[in-house]
């Protein structure tokens, strides 16, 4: 049996904080409570040392989302937080243009 991949507060506990309080404000409430149990899938190989996006499901690499796909475009105080969600749910979390992430745990 595959192990799980680990929740995203378990490894980035301040951007989950971040993530939930940002789309509360901007009334994102249903994505908002989806926060905590995102899990991180994959962090993105485009190599862009501005990037630090990363999946929160399973995805066939290279296709487009389809339909029920939207972008939600959050105002950090620092960088872009621009999230993919489909059918209201959080596929991927785009990170550009920030500190570097400090992870709380290694994935």
């Amino acid at each position: 049996m595959d192990e799980e991949p680990p929740l995203v507060r378990e490894v980035y506990p301040d951007l989950v904080a971040e993530l939930a309080r940002l789309l509360a404000e901007a009334g994102e409430r249903t994505l908002a409570r989806e926060v905590p149990d995102l899990r991180l899938f994959a962090s993105c190989e485009c190599g862009d040392d501005f990037c630090q996006s990363f999946r929160t499901s399973a995805h066939p690499p290279g296709t487009p989302y389809g339909p029920g796909h939207r972008n939600v475009v959050l105002a950090p105080a620092e960088g872009e937080l621009i999230l993919d969600v489909v059918y209201e749910r959080i596929v991927y979390v785009e990170v550009l243009d920030r500190a570097p992430l400090v992870p709380e745990t290694t994935i």
